[in-house]
């Protein structure tokens, strides 16, 4: 029989697993919002250096840390490199970069090249990879979830877990499958512990996927779930009220149609639902043969 603390110990580590925490840093806790010359002198596991022994004041606070230079030994036992460059960026700046960076793509394998190197959203630094889209690009429908789960994260596709597979069923229904669909997510890495992307995080992710948008070029959009809807459609009410309306989205080329759904995670959840998600998808597919016969 395992010890209480060591079953204990081993359910904390599975929690840190799954909130994104890979590895230490060091075998001392540090405090990365403290002073950085104890941050550093802790994470080294040296005596933190007198007065005396340096000619600039040591810098405080994380921000100090992320723009000031550091020589000597100073350098040497500096934390904040594995903090991740993206926290170099305040939102702001990381919204324009990435409006700037989604900008500059010709082709949606131009956009995946730039936001594998995009430091301006620290998800990147606790996603195991980038999540960016399955399913065939020159499809005339799209579908946009939120953000990708943990089976997303490990397999580098969105919608492959339990709501995907519901997904597949949904898009079976109607005549299709991801050979004949194209299907993203607002934000392409996973959030720690599958939390509710923050307000910061959904802003600087939004130019990549109205980029994608623009590229992958679909007849119509089917955005899954409220906050895709809201991000994308503009939408303020939930998405009981939302759904099933038909809008214009500008995807920068022309205007198509789109509409509001249930996630296929919440049906799961609410599988009485199910019935006003049909009714959703049969409208999907009759404005997909009107368009084809237009």
């Amino acid at each position: 029989m395992i010890p209480d603390r060591t079953k204990a110990a081993r359910e904390l580590l599975a929690f840190y697993l799954e909130a994104g925490v890979d590895g230490a840093l060091g075998e001392q806790p540090v405090n990365h919002f403290g002073p950085e010359e104890s941050a550093a002198t802790f994470a080294a596991g040296t005596a933190a250096p007198s007065a005396a022994a340096t000619s600039q004041p040591a810098p405080t606070g994380p921000r100090a840390s992320l723009s000031e230079p550091r020589t000597g030994a100073a350098a040497a036992t500096s934390v904040t490199p594995a903090l991740g460059p993206s926290l170099a960026l305040s939102p702001d700046t990381a919204v324009m970069a990435a409006r700037e960076a989604a900008k500059s793509a010709a082709s949606l394998d131009e956009l995946r090249a730039i936001m594998q190197g995009f430091q301006g959203c620290a998800l990147r630094v606790t996603a195991t990879q980038l999540v960016f889209a399955d399913g065939n690009p020159q499809a005339r429908v799209m579908f946009v979830g939120e953000a990708p789960g943990r089976d997303e994260d490990l397999a580098g596709l969105p919608f492959v877990g339990r709501s995907g597979k519901l997904l597949d069923r949904m898009l079976a229904a109607i005549g299709l499958d991801r050979t004949s669909a194209y299907i993203a997510n607002i934000i392409p890495w996973r959030p720690p512990g599958n939390r509710t992307p923050t307000p910061q995080e959904s802003q600087i992710c939004l130019p990549f996927i109205l980029r994608q948008i623009e590229l992958a070029d679909p007849d119509v959009l089917v955005c899954l779930g409220g906050p895709s809807s809201q991000a994308l459609l503009g939408f303020k009410d939930g998405i009981r009220r939302t759904r099933g309306r038909w809008l214009s989205f500008d995807t920068g080329k022309r205007e198509i149609r789109a509409m509001a759904t249930f996630h296929p995670a919440y049906l799961l959840r609410s599988p009485l639902e199910k019935r006003h998600a049909w009714r959703d998808f049969l409208a999907v597919k009759q404005a997909l043969a009107a368009r084809s016969n237009t």
